[in-house]
């Protein structure tokens, strides 16, 4: 497969990932902040730190209140890693690769796009964000499934599939560590109630209230970030990301999944050990948030190490204009 084409499917897939992320991330935000009954400190400004874009929103808004805050990160040209701007750069991508994607997938990535531009004609995306933050998380499912179902699960999948893995790995750990943020603001003397609809929410905002339900029953602050860090099986936890991650990895690279011949294969195995015999006491020693956001510069190592193995343009692949004009 060309590497162009190879790093379109990839960046395509990261993007809409990183969409829909967007759309549970803030969705997970509105919710605790309904339920915070006075918070300390300035709530929405740490949720513009969790996202790493506090000089850009800085510079556009100054301050970070409710109604900023969702513009910026919905429908916020501007805004590199809005929602509107992932979608856009995902189109993007899918139109440079028609010919290597299903007419369904190019069909659904253009037709979630076009719904996100005309919520944001419309105006009233920031007055009730949670139906458009529905429709994307809904819009984000049929892509995925589509990709799925009308690809061939050949190299070019499997670059996409990466992307998306990489990607989903990220933003759960931003997820989960802004919602750790967030419930050191709540004042002191609130009980264990409000524990327990902080840890609800942040199971609703990745899809697995249900599914940890009928996992562990009880909701238990250990018990939850064990299913969301280090389960195998949750298809949005951070550990079955990395496993699956290093699948498509293998499959591209064509080699056993035991063998680490590759940069990347090198990163991305020593990651998928240590969370393979992790151990969440051990995560709670080193510190939640340090540790994740230790993980989240492990994941830019190898995304810059997959770019530079399969994407980078080689000094031997450079044609020399002048030679070519001397012949």
């Amino acid at each position: 497969m060309l590497s162009r084409a190879a790093d379109a499917m990839f960046w395509m897939c990261r993007y809409a990932e990183r969409a829909e992320n967007v759309a549970r991330f803030l969705d997970v935000s509105l919710q605790v902040m309904l339920d915070l009954p006075d918070p300390h400190g300035d709530p929405w400004a740490g949720v513009v730190a969790a996202t790493g874009d506090e000089e850009g929103f800085s510079k556009r808004y100054g301050v970070a209140t409710r109604d900023n805050v969702v513009r910026f990160l919905t429908v916020d040209h501007g805004s590199p890693n809005s929602i509107v701007s992932c979608l856009r750069y995902a189109r993007d991508n899918a139109r440079t690769i028609r010919e290597a994607i299903s007419s369904e997938t190019w069909e659904q990535i253009n037709k979630w796009y076009l719904l996100v531009n005309d919520a944001a004609a419309g105006g009233t995306t920031v007055e009730n964000p949670y139906d458009f933050l529905a429709a994307m998380k809904e819009a984000s499912h049929l892509f995925v499934g589509v990709t799925y179902l009308t690809m061939t699960h050949g190299e070019g999948w499997h670059f996409g599939r990466l992307g998306r893995l990489l990607e989903r790995a990220d933003q759960t750990s931003r997820i989960v560590d802004a919602k750790q943020g967030l419930n050191l603001l709540r004042p002191p003397d609130v009980g264990a109630s409000l524990d327990e609809i902080h840890l609800s929410a942040l199971l609703r905002s990745v899809s697995a209230l249900e599914m940890y339900r009928r996992r562990y029953g009880r909701l238990d602050h250990s018990l939850v970030m064990t299913f969301l860090v280090l389960d195998k099986l949750f298809p949005r936890s951070i550990r079955h990301c990395l496993d699956k991650a290093k699948e498509s990895l293998c499959a591209i690279v064509d080699t056993p999944s035991d063998s680490a011949g590759t940069r990347p294969e090198r990163l991305l195995g020593r990651l998928v050990a240590e969370y393979e015999y992790a151990l969440i006491d051990e995560i709670f020693d080193q510190g939640i948030h340090q540790h994740l956001d230790a993980l989240q510069s492990k994941l830019n190592d190898v995304g810059a190490a997959i770019h530079e193995t399969f994407f980078a343009t080689r000094p031997d692949q450079v044609q020399e204009p002048l030679a070519e004009a001397a012949q």
